[in-house]
């Protein structure tokens, strides 16, 4: 019997986690579920069904518990509570240690109440020790497991949330975005847009996740055009390109004596290839030695 393979999601934009939900009857999307994690007892949602999953990590599905109740739903909400004053509360203690160069960006309470879990970015290249203030937090929560989660500075945008550097209201990271994927500078120089540093920098610090969006799109128009510095016949005489628009499908030409001019890809034609039928056309016919016949001609007429 095939499995029936859910997608849950324990945060509004995180990561989605398989888990098998054969035993549940009346799951659907948008409803929540509670299920044992490597990290304790956890309410997800259900954002789909997952019709062709990939193979699970350790072998087996871990199944759902039950579909989660009114109360479940309450008492998670009030964990959210909970969670904002002990970050409230981090916070102080981490000011009063002197830990100056930490930000407490969030906590997070399991389901079951018996972890919580403080995510702090620390950007520094040295190591810095945490142990002082874990002991400070556990006089706070003795009954609680206390642990303390670095994470990277995309994440910390990505739960702060704010305006985007384009201008946009909510930034993508905390929009729609589930997972990062690896940015580097090729993409920004493929896609022909400014190195400077402010304007292909997120508010992460980090290169912007926008990058990513056209890239392909990129590459495979480039792909269709003349390189730069490749010479040209357009209709208004030979050139070199000095300049791609990839996805219109047009090149900027440079004319002697007569300046900059953007073509289409089917307005021009490659002078190496043009060259080559010319000298072709020119070549002695290699069926008559001694030449005299209207082979050449034939050649520079369908040339031209």
């Amino acid at each position: 019997m095939t499995p029936t393979i859910i997608g849950l999601r324990f945060q509004k934009l995180g990561k989605t986690y398989h888990f098998d939900a054969s035993n549940i009857e009346d799951l659907r999307p948008g409803d929540y579920a509670v299920v044992n994690t490597k990290r304790g007892t956890q309410v997800g949602e259900v954002i789909q069904f997952v019709a062709d999953p990939p193979p699970p990590e350790q072998g087996t599905w871990k199944h759902v518990e039950r579909k989660a109740t009114p109360r479940d739903l309450v008492i998670r909400q009030d964990l959210h509570k909970r969670a904002l004053e002990a970050t409230i509360t981090c916070r102080a203690k981490a000011s009063e240690l002197g830990f100056r160069q930490i930000k407490i960006v969030t906590s997070e309470f399991t389901f079951d109440g018996k972890t919580l879990a403080f995510l702090y970015s620390y950007e520094a290249e040295d190591n810095i020790d945490l142990t002082r203030l874990e002991r400070e937090m556990k006089k706070e929560y003795p009954d609680v497991r206390i642990e303390m989660r670095l994470v990277g500075p995309r994440d910390v945008a990505k739960i702060i949330g704010g305006l985007g550097a384009c201008g946009l209201e909510t930034r993508c990271c905390s929009t729609f975005l589930t997972e990062f994927s690896p940015i580097s500078i090729k993409m920004a120089k493929e896609q022909g847009l400014s190195l400077t540093p402010t304007e292909i920098t997120g508010m992460c610090g980090r290169l912007r996740c926008c990058l990513i969006y056209e890239y392909e799109q990129y590459v495979a128009a480039r792909k269709e055009l003349p390189k730069r510095n490749k010479r040209v016949v357009t209709p208004m005489g030979e050139g070199k390109v000095i300049s791609l628009v990839p996805l219109k499908q047009a090149v900027v030409v440079l004319i002697p004596e007569k300046g900059r001019f953007e073509f289409l890809k089917h307005e021009i034609e490659p002078w190496d290839e043009l060259e080559a039928l010319r000298r072709k056309a020119e070549a002695p016919c290699e069926r008559h030695e001694g030449g005299g016949c209207d082979c050449g001609k034939d050649k520079k007429a369908k040339l031209e």
